[in-house]
C-alpha cells in the first residue's frame, strides 16, 4: 500500500478514551541520586499531540498494563533464569496471534507482527531480567523472592524497572495487534534476556559465554527477521514522570570489567623486608590507574573512569599479606577512550607490581561498548517522542553514565535508545530513589507514555523511510 495510504489510515480519528489516573504506590524515600548534570533543552512545540487512534487504543490497554508490570514486578527474575517471565511474555503474544519464537539466546522471546500497510521491518526492545538486589519499597505487591547468583542464594528484585519496560512492549503489543490495518510493514518485538549480566556466567573466565544482546546478536537475531532498526526505552528516576529525554550520539557509557590477582610474599609486620607486599603493591596499582584517564587518555573525545569497588587482602593487622584481589569497572562514552583504557590497564598493572617485586594476573571482561543512537535516526524520530509524550521529549546535552547492552544491536543497525521519567512531578529528583537503589520506585502514570512510544516509533519510522 503506498505512502498516501498509509498517512490517512495513521491519522484516522477516534474517540478518545479517558485515561485513567494511578497514583504511586508509596512515596520514595530519600538516596543519594543526583540531580541532572546540566538543564537539557526546552520541549519544543511541534507534533505535540499523539497519532488519535494511539492515545486512544493506549488508554484503553492502561490497566491490563499495569497488570502485566505489577505480576512481573512481584515475580522477578535473574539474568539466564527468566523462565517464566519469558513463558508469560509469550502467552501473551500468542494470544494476540503473534508469530512467536523462544529460547532466543537462552530465555529470550521474540514476537512478529505483520501489519496490513506496506513498509518496513523495525524492532522494538525490552529487557526482562531482575537485580540482586533486597527490595525495600513497601509496596503491596514487593518481591520477596530469591535466586541463585554465581552460586549464591541472593535476594531479587526490579531495582532497575525492567518490569516496567517489559509491560510496556507488552501493552505496545496489544495496541498494534487490535490495530494491524494500520500498522506499516513488520515489527519484531525482542524481550531480551541478561541486561544486567547473567547470574549463572563469571565474566572474567578465559571461556565465558556470551549472554544478552550480544549473544541475540551472534545468534543472528537482527538478520534472521530483517530488521532495519531498533528502538528501546528505558525508566529513569532522574527525571520527571511522563518526560521523554534523548540525545544523538553517546547515549549511555560503555562498561567493562577487570580483575587483578596480586601474588607477594607473606611475612611477619614487623619485618616487611623479608616479604613482598601486596598490599602495598596493590595500593599503588589502584593509583597508577587512574592515571591512565589524567595522563593516556584524550580527554578532547569524552570522559572515562577507572573505579576499583572491591579490595580484599590480609587475616590481621600483624601480617603482611603476600595476596590481593580486586574488581572494579571502566566507563567511557567514546570508543576511542574505551580503547585506550583496555589496552593501557593491563601494561600499567603487571609493570607497577613488577616494581614493587610482586607478580599480577590480569583480567579483563568486555562487557558493553558505549550506546551510540544514530544521529539521522534520533533527529527523524523527534517528532514520534513529542507526540508521545505531549511535547515533553526534550535532548539532554550529556549522556547517561550508566551503560546498556542495547549497543549491541545499535552496532549492528541504525538504533535509538530513549529514557523515560517515573519521578513524580511533585517530588525532588534529588530525593528520588535511584536505578538499582533498593528503594527504587516507578510511577505508573508514566508507563502510558512508553506504550504510545513504542507504537510512535513504529509509524514515525515508517513515514521517515517514505520521505526518503
Amino acid at each position: 500500500m503506498n505512502s498516501l495510504l498509509r498517512a490517512l489510515a495513521v491519522s484516522t480519528a477516534l474517540a478518545a478514551l479517558p485515561i485513567s489516573v494511578h497514583a504511586q504506590d508509596t512515596a520514595q524515600p530519600e538516596s543519594a541520586q543526583p540531580p541532572q548534570a546540566a538543564t537539557p533543552q526546552a520541549a519544543t512545540p511541534q507534533a505535540a499531540t499523539p497519532t488519535a487512534w494511539v492515545e486512544a487504543a493506549a488508554a484503553e490497554a492502561e490497566q491490563e498494563l499495569i497488570e502485566f508490570r505489577r505480576h512481573i514486578h512481584q515475580h522477578p527474575e535473574l539474568g539466564n533464569q527468566e523462565e517464566d517471565t519469558a513463558a508469560y511474555v509469550a502467552d501473551h503474544l500468542r494470544k494476540l496471534g503473534f508469530e512467536v519464537h523462544t529460547g532466543i539466546a537462552g530465555t529470550g522471546v521474540v514476537g512478529i507482527l505483520k501489519g496490513e500497510l506496506d513498509g518496513p521491518t523495525v524492532a522494538l526492545r525490552a529487557d526482562m531480567d531482575a537485580l540482586p538486589v533486597k527490595e525495600a519499597t513497601g509496596l503491596p505487591f514487593a518481591s520477596t523472592q530469591t535466586g541463585v547468583f554465581h552460586g549464591d542464594e541472593v535476594p531479587v528484585s526490579h531495582a532497575c524497572g525492567h518490569d516496567a519496560h517489559t509491560a510496556m512492549l507488552m501493552s505496545a503489543a496489544t495496541v498494534m495487534a487490535g490495530h494491524r490495518d494500520k500498522i506499516p510493514g513488520t515489527v519484531v518485538f525482542i524481550f531480551q534476556p541478561a541486561e544486567e549480566g547473567a547470574a549463572d556466567v563469571d565474566p572474567f573466565q578465559p571461556d565465558a559465554p556470551s549472554w544478552g544482546a550480544r549473544k541475540m546478536v551472534e545468534e543472528g537475531v537482527l538478520e534472521r527477521f530483517g530488521v532495519e532498526a531498533i528502538f528501546g526505552v528505558h525508566v529513569m528516576a532522574n527525571a520527571h514522570t511522563g518526560q521523554i529525554e534523548y540525545k544523538p550520539g553517546a547515549a549511555l557509557n560503555s562498561a567493562d570489567g577487570f580483575r587483578v590477582r596480586v601474588e607477594g610474599r607473606q611475612a611477619h609486620g614487623s619485618m616487611p623486608w623479608n616479604g613482598a607486599d601486596a598490599v602495598v603493591a596493590g595500593a599503588h596499582i589502584i593509583t597508577g590507574m587512574q592515571t591512565i584517564v589524567s595522563r593516556q587518555v584524550n580527554l578532547l573525545q569524552g570522559m572515562g573512569v577507572v573505579t576499583a569497588g572491591s579490595v580484599h587482602a590480609g587475616t590481621a593487622g600483624n601480617i603482611v599479606p603476600g595476596e590481593l584481589t580486586m574488581e572494579g569497572t571502566l566507563r567511557s562514552n567514546a570508543p576511542e577512550i574505551r580503547d585506550t583504557i583496555l589496552e593501557a590497564l593491563p601494561v600499567m598493572v603487571e609493570n607497577t607490581a613488577a616494581a614493587h617485586k610482586v607478580t599480577a594476573e590480569v583480567n579483563i571482561a568486555e562487557a558493553m561498548p558505549v550506546t551510540m543512537n544514530d544521529a539521522a535516526l534520533t533527529e527523524a524520530m523527534v517528532p514520534a517522542l513529542q507526540r508521545a509524550s505531549y511535547g515533553k521529549a526534550r535532548e539532554i546535552p550529556v549522556n547517561q553514565p550508566a551503560s546498556e547492552d542495547f549497543a549491541f544491536f545499535a552496532e549492528k543497525v541504525p538504533g535509538l535508545y530513549v529514557f523515560l521519567g517515573v519521578t513524580p512531578e511533585d517530588q525532588e529528583l534529588s530525593e528520588a530513589a535511584s536505578n538499582h537503589h533498593p528503594a527504587f520506585m516507578v510511577d505508573e502514570t508514566a508507563l502510558i507514555t512508553g506504550v504510545r512510544s513504542h507504537v510512535e516509533f513504529v509509524l514515525g519510522y515508517a513515514g521517515w523511510k517514505d520521505e526518503q
